[in-house]
Formats: C-alpha cells, sequence, structure tokens
C-alpha cells in the first residue's frame, strides 16, 4: 500500500513513518514549508523550522523512503495566520493548532497525496480511526497515550478525510515511541517535543499580531458594574480567563471576565463571574456526518488540557450547537474550541461564540 506521511521533524511522525515502512508499505515522506526560509532566516519557533525539515530528510534517508517538501506558505497564511490575526483583533481567543491540522494538513494533503497515487496520509498525531458498527461509518477516538491525546485538534475531520487517514502511533505510549526511535538509531529519539503556537515562539502573540496589521485601537477596563477602572492598547492583548498583565489594582483577584471588540471595552471580575452552564458554538462538525439526537449526553472539552465534563446537546440550525454543562465550567472562552466526547469517541466540535 502507498501512503503518504505527514513528516514534520519531530519524534512522532518521524516513528509514524519508521512503523509504515517496517510494516511493508510504500511510503512517501513530505514536509511542509510553512513561511520564507530564504538566506537561512528563521522566523518561526521550534516546529516547522529549516532545522525541522532537514531532521525529517535525515530520518527519510535512515529509513530508506523517498522525502518531498511541499510549499504551503500560501495555505498556511490564508487558513491559520490570517484567522489567528482576525480572531485576536475580534476579541476571542483562536486556536491556530485545529486549523492546521484538520483544515491544511489532511485537506491539502490529501489532495497532493493523490498526485503520488496514494490512498493514505499518515501523520504522528496520537489519535486512533476504527470502524464502527454502522456500515461504512468510521470513529475518531482518542490516543491510547492520555497524556499525548491530540484528537482534540482533529474534530473538523470528515468521514472522507478519516477515510484516507492514518495515526500509526495511536496505539503506543510516548514512551514506546521513543524507544521505537532510539531502536532504529534515528536522530530526533530525544528531539524535545513542540509546545508554543509555531509562529509565535516567544509567546508575544500581541506582538505579532501588532505586526501583521493595525492594532486595534486602544480602550476601557471596565467592572461588573461599566464603572472604568483602567485603560488598555487593544482587546488583542487579552483572552477570557486571564488574570496576569491587567495593570490593576484590587482588593481581590481580577479576571477578564468579558470582551467586546466593537466598544474596545474589556470587562474584569472576581473568579465567580467566569462560571458558565451553557455555550452555543458555530462551525460545528459532526464525525458521524449528522448530528445527534436533541438532549444527547456527552462529556465536552473547552479547552486542549481542560478535564471533559458531562454535558448535554441541543444541534441547532446553520451548524450550530447548545451546550448544557451539568456544572458551571471557568473561562469559556469565545474562538476556543469546544469538542465533544462519547467515551474515548469524538462525537463533533465547534467554535465557542
Amino acid at each position: 500500500m502507498r501512503i503518504v506521511v505527514a513528516m514534520s521533524g519531530g519524534v512522532d511522525s518521524s516513528v509514524a513513518a519508521a512503523l509504515l515502512a517496517q510494516a511493508g508499505h510504500e511510503v512517501i515522506g513530505l514536509s511542509m514549508q510553512l513561511y520564507d526560509q530564504r538566506n537561512g532566516q528563521v522566523r518561526f519557533g521550534t516546529c516547522c523550522t529549516i532545522d525541522d525539515l532537514y531532521d525529517a530528510r535525515r530520518v527519510a534517508a535512515r529509513i530508506g523512503i523517498p522525502h518531498y517538501i511541499v510549499n504551503f506558505e500560501r495555505q498556511f497564511a490564508d487558513t491559520v495566520i490570517s484567522n489567528f490575526v482576525r480572531e485576536y483583533a475580534a476579541g476571542r481567543t483562536p486556536i491556530p493548532c485545529v486549523h492546521c491540522n484538520g483544515d491544511l494538513k489532511f485537506a491539502t494533503l490529501a489532495e497532493r497525496a493523490s498526485t503520488f497515487g496514494a490512498d493514505f496520509v499518515a501523520t504522528g498525531h496520537y489519535a486512533r480511526v476504527e470502524h464502527d458498527d454502522a456500515p461504512g461509518r468510521l470513529l475518531l477516538k482518542r490516543g491510547l497515550d492520555g497524556g499525548k491525546d491530540q484528537s482534540y485538534f482533529l474534530f473538523t475531520l470528515t468521514q472522507a478525510q478519516l477515510a484516507h487517514a492514518m495515526f500509526p502511533i495511536g496505539e503506543l505510549e510516548k514512551s514506546a515511541v521513543r524507544e521505537h526511535a532510539r531502536a532504529l538509531g534515528l536522530s530526533v529519539a530525544e528531539k524535545h517535543d513542540s509546545h508554543e503556537i509555531c509562529f509565535v515562539p516567544d509567546g508575544n502573540h500581541a506582538e505579532f499580531i501588532e505586526r501583521q496589521t493595525t492594532a486595534p485601537s486602544a480602550g476601557e477596563i471596565r467592572d461588573a458594574r461599566g464603572r472604568t477602572v483602567g485603560r488598555h492598547d487593544g482587546v488583542h492583548h487579552f483572552t477570557v480567563g486571564q488574570r496576569k498583565g491587567l495593570g490593576l489594582s484590587s482588593p481581590i483577584p481580577l479576571y477578564v471576565v468579558g470582551i467586546d471588540a466593537e466598544s474596545r471595552a474589556v470587562t474584569v471580575g472576581p473568579r465567580e463571574a467566569l462560571e458558565r452552564t451553557e455555550l452555543t458554538a458555530a462551525g460545528v462538525n459532526w464525525i458521524a456526518g449528522e448530528p445527534p439526537v436533541s438532549g444527547a449526553r456527552v462529556t465536552a472539552q473547552i479547552r486542549y488540557r481542560h478535564r471533559e465534563a458531562p454535558a448535554a446537546l441541543q444541534p441547532l440550525p446553520d451548524a450550530r450547537v447548545r451546550v448544557t454543562f451539568d456544572a458551571p465550567q471557568t473561562a469559556v472562552a469565545p474562538g476556543q474550541a469546544v469538542v465533544f466526547y462519547d467515551g474515548e469517541s469524538v462525537v463533533g466540535g465547534g467554535w465557542i461564540e
């Protein structure tokens, strides 16, 4: 079987490619160039750099597979970076890894894979694809390693994409992945994982946004009663739930509880003001291809590292859904993804309004 593997230069995708090659498949490694790397300039962080491309090429040579670099600069700028800038400017908190993984890696790599005559696209994600009891239907499931599970980032995948997706390390613990890399003599066996947003390596998203566009104007910081308690330099500096960097003096800890980009107002309040028992989400994708019945019980995850919580779903028109939690959830941030699970299986997900 001919399989294209998205090789980032990290240990996970390297082992994914090696395992498929060991199993006797015809493996082709593809690495994505996401930004201009002429003259040796490295503008982004610890993933997707020119060094990562070299690491991927060395791994491909080690395991004896062809390796190609594909230029996705335009797609990355249009799909990921523009959304990131636009969402922060609108007072929302984006999660670019979802757009990169679902909208870019799978959608675009699947097209490229077809030019190689490949039927499958494999990645180093900690997730699993399994057949459902319903004929022809596929399930997207959490990776076996609960601490590394990445199914949250893949909720936008469709049944058509899942039919051509492979996650070779989804059944492995991270420690086992590194053991495989050591046994194979891969140079990336001890390479550290990347945790920051690749195009904001220093974590200063506000400065990045200001370089990309005209930053939103300054405005007021207000309390729950609407009284002005401070000033700010733009709503792109804030996210719901934020405590640090407010520049306010208060006898109690204050958190960002609301952002209104139109009026340029940031509202602060005590921690309990962050609690919500209900949210709505838009742009919802249902993994099964159709929404569940109203009242369907799930566990919902409002951030990648957030503990999933029991909730009920009410599908709404126009690919929206209302989520009602059994217990209040803290810091529900507009722009973040909410992902729904039935046990280990992803039911679907959408973007918090």
